[in-house]
């Protein structure tokens, strides 16, 4: 038979399950994806990238709350690729979470892949990327959750909205660049460039005509739903002369927070009014990024990226647009931290907030740069690495989830720490000799069971910098932060347990620590991370395996049919240099 009928009749027969289904559950949609290598003309040249129906950013997939949705992925590419719906909660179905070696193996070049993607309690805007290497460069897109139908937002209805999408431009084949650089040893690929919407604005060589342009009429009030898909930076955002006003993070409602200028994360997204008052002209809607560590200032991409706000009317063309005068310089460290600390949830009857008080499990978490030191007979390596209590995530050669589903065992273990293997001064310029570990540890939690996470960031190696954690298959409430080291004795006592922001991804301070609470009531196998994409690459991740309840409601469904196989893992490059022998076991050394 013709597999595109093969196709037609699978999703034929999978229409008519899903509408069985809707009487009990939202609407359902059909979307399907095609990656393919495209080439698109940047800052003067042609670079070829992975891209989503033949577009960066890719299509916008637009649901209400409750609603399902199949995308039905095709592998066009030369290379495996996962897809994640980040921030969807994926009751009970981490098949479809898409996380690289995780939840599955990548769908490789020629096949295809249906995920149904089950949408929950999140309400407003997330997004889709690629979950494997750093393919989600351009292989990204934002997720539209409307209010249920028969319901609206907490706040007036808009008169219109705009996406509005941040990421991250590479000179060359990231992909290969990526490898070599892991193969060897030294630093990751840095971005030469930003962009909005695809574009990085008109400051920039060759741009100009392909600048973003939002066009909007005075007096008006629009959302914004902002993404940053950045791989590796937190970026400050502003509209020059226009005030904002967040509603929403991470499709969660907040209280509203009247700025002048954003600072987003990579992994976050945030809902902002904005309100059309301003005379008639063009306006530079910027960003640029926020460099939180210490190392040289020319390591790290300066560049801004611009779109322009084009009021409609009549009046004189400007010879050039008003540049935000509010946007912080690069290293505003107190402008970040100040705008993160104005989040708190609406907490009211519509939408309560359910912090778990009883906390039946503890962890204290080190988020650490160093290196990797590999020994052989004849050679020694050097790699640069990240962790989570001194512990380096190793990808495994299948994925985690269907070796815990099927009882495999030599995957992983479940010796993840509860704590640092010793303490000592983490924000100080002194380090101890400190050994890592590479390995592929998970954190085993029962159904139900109440978490509490302090995150507490290091200057080991001078690495101190703003972690961006995010948590896969859960939110979290934020429920305090602060700088410096975590007192488990007096800073709890200033946790916020009334309003705390409820997200998915959330920072880290430099130098300093965060607490989070959440109830991990989806059972599953769920990545957790920095979503600094070189961080996460170096290690500074793990899992948390949550088990099935006591009823068929609380427990993972059963695996769909052709998952993609395991080929080789990613995770394992650095143990496969040429030359290195596999037979002796490796010595890991912070350096």
């Amino acid at each position: 038979m013709n597999p595109k009928k093969k196709e037609s009749l699978f999703l034929g027969s999978l229409f008519l399950v899903v509408q069985c289904l809707c009487v009990v559950k939202g609407d359902v949609h059909f979307y399907d994806f095609v990656l393919k290598e495209e080439n698109f003309t940047m800052l003067c040249s042609i670079e070829t990238m992975l891209a989503v129906n033949g577009s960066i950013p890719g299509p916008v997939l637009q649901v209400h709350k409750g609603d399902t949705m199949y995308v039905n992925v095709h592998n066009q590419g030369s290379y495996g690729v996962t897809i994640h719906w980040h921030g969807v909660k994926q009751p009970r179905n981490p098949w479809s979470d898409g996380t690289n070696y995780i939840t599955q193996c990548p769908i490789e070049p020629g096949s295809n892949f249906t995920y149904e993607v089950i949408f929950s309690t999140e309400e407003g805007t997330l997004w889709w990327h690629a979950h494997s290497d750093w393919t989600r460069v351009g292989v990204h897109g934002a997720i539209v959750i409307l209010p249920a139908i028969g319901t609206t937002y907490p706040f007036p209805k808009p008169d219109d909205e705009e996406i509005i999408i941040l990421g991250s431009l590479y000179s060359g084949n990231v992909k290969s660049s990526l490898d070599e650089d892991l193969h060897s040893g030294i630093d990751l690929p840095h971005s030469v460039a930003y962009t909005i919407n695809g574009e990085p604005g008109d400051l920039c060589p060759c741009s100009k005509e392909t600048t973003y342009r939002w066009m909007v009429e005075y007096g008006k009030t629009y959302l914004i739903r902002l993404v940053n898909a950045a791989v590796s930076a937190d970026l400050f955002f502003a509209v020059a002369e226009h005030n904002l006003t967040v509603v929403g993070t991470d499709a969660h409602y907040t209280k509203p927070i009247n700025t002048s200028y954003i600072m987003i994360s990579p992994g976050q997204t945030m809902d902002i009014l904005l309100r059309t008052n301003q005379s008639l002209g063009h306006y530079y809607i910027a960003a640029r990024q926020f460099w939180s560590q210490d190392v040289p200032a020319f390591l790290y991409d300066s560049v801004n990226a611009t779109m322009i706000l084009q009021y409609k009317g009549n009046y004189t063309i400007p010879s050039s647009p008003t540049f935000p005068s509010n946007l912080p310089f690069y290293k505003d460290l107190r402008s970040a931290i100040t705008f993160t600390n104005l989040f708190k949830s609406l907490a009211n009857k519509d939408y309560p907030v359910n912090v778990p008080l009883n906390i039946t499990t503890k962890m204290f978490i080190t988020l650490s740069m160093g290196g990797i030191i590999f020994h052989n007979l004849t050679s020694t390596l050097e790699a640069k690495a990240s962790s989570a209590n001194n512990i380096s995530w190793s990808n495994p050669t299948t994925d985690v989830l269907l070796a815990y589903y099927r009882n495999i065992s030599g995957v992983y273990t479940t010796d993840f720490p509860d704590q640092p293997p010793f303490y000592f001064n983490f924000t100080g310029d002194d380090f101890p000799y400190t050994l890592t570990e590479l390995g592929t540890k998970v954190k085993m939690l029962n159904y139900n069971e109440a978490v509490e996470m302090v995150f507490q960031s290091t200057n080991l190696v001078e690495g101190a910098a703003l972690h961006p954690m995010h948590l896969h298959g859960h939110s979290f409430y934020v429920v305090g932060s602060g700088p410096g080291i975590y007192d488990n004795e007096t800073d709890p006592k200033s946790f916020n347990l009334v309003d705390p922001v409820e997200v998915n991804t959330f920072g880290v301070p430099k130098e300093g620590w965060l607490a989070i609470r959440f109830v991990a009531n989806n059972p599953g196998v769920w990545f957790w991370h920095c979503h600094l994409d070189r961080h996460m690459t170096w290690g500074m991740s793990s899992v948390f395996i949550v088990k099935n309840g006591d009823t068929t409601e609380t427990s993972i469904r059963k695996p769909p049919p052709q998952l993609p196989l395991c080929e080789a893992s990613f995770g394992l490059r650095l143990k496969s240099i040429d030359g290195l022998d596999q037979g002796k076991e490796n010595e890991s050394i912070f350096i």
